[in-house]
């Protein structure tokens, strides 16, 4: 199973992980903050509002509380509870899909395709899923619909956070991404050269590699030379 294989090999490393190094960008709103956290989470921080996206175990002490926490999918590289419970204050909104609704109380859904508001930020569900790989004939890892990827804009910037999925049409068909974040390892996702390929299709302005354990980002990198992508290798594990 993914969270057997995963959370296994994270778990050392994630105990005693600090977040990677903030990077700022500007928008019409202000400056916003994106901290690297471990493997698919990373924080955003911006107009005094703190949003985690898919907190996952592993130590989260001295974060602040989130005023938003977005969630991809059900597996628990994903999500954890007791996270999610530690980063939670009385007004913290959780959006998530419909399966995650299960096991994460006081959710609001967001379905592939829905967008919504939340002060200052607007979020909208994009489908991410597997197109051909699964643990048997017949099977899919991520099926769609199940789970969500997520276009966040914030004063004008755009960013798209894939989450588990393949190059499928709905992240080619993306348009105006200024900051996207990628995940590339199997067999759960992509190879490098698949991801590449997706990101050419939609031509972010700047792209980040997570999600990424066991994967040869040189190679993601090569395959991006002369695209006009920007490519941003930051440390999504301890080293």
């Amino acid at each position: 199973m993914k969270i057997a294989h995963i959370l296994c090999a994270l778990s050392l490393a994630i105990a005693a992980r600090a977040a990677g190094k903030p990077e700022e960008f500007k928008t019409s709103a202000g400056t916003l903050t994106m901290t690297p956290i471990q493997h698919a989470g990373l924080m955003l921080q911006a107009g005094g509002q703190v949003v985690q996206i898919d907190p996952a175990q592993g130590s989260y002490d001295g974060f602040p509380a989130a005023d938003l926490i977005l969630i991809t999918d059900i597996h628990g590289d994903h999500l954890s509870a007791p996270t999610i419970a530690k980063l939670k204050k009385a007004s913290t909104v959780i959006v998530a899909p419909e399966a995650v609704a299960k096991s994460v109380t006081g959710t609001t859904i967001l379905k592939n395709g829905d967008t919504k508001s939340f002060g200052a930020w607007s979020i909208e569900a994009i489908p991410m899923y597997n197109l051909t790989r699964g643990p048997s004939a017949g099977q899919l890892y991520h099926d769609k619909g199940r789970g969500n990827g997520y276009v966040i804009t914030y004063g004008g910037l755009r960013m798209y956070v894939a989450g588990d999925t393949e190059n499928i049409p709905e992240m080619r068909a993306l348009k105006n991404i200024d900051v996207a974040f990628i995940p590339m390892n199997l067999p759960y996702t992509m190879t490098p050269e698949e991801a590449a390929a997706a990101v050419k299709a939609f031509k972010p302005k700047i792209v980040y590699p997570y999600h990424y354990m066991g994967s040869d980002l040189k190679v993601f990198e090569t395959a991006l030379n002369g695209s006009g992508i920007e490519v941003r290798f930051r440390d999504w594990y301890a080293r």
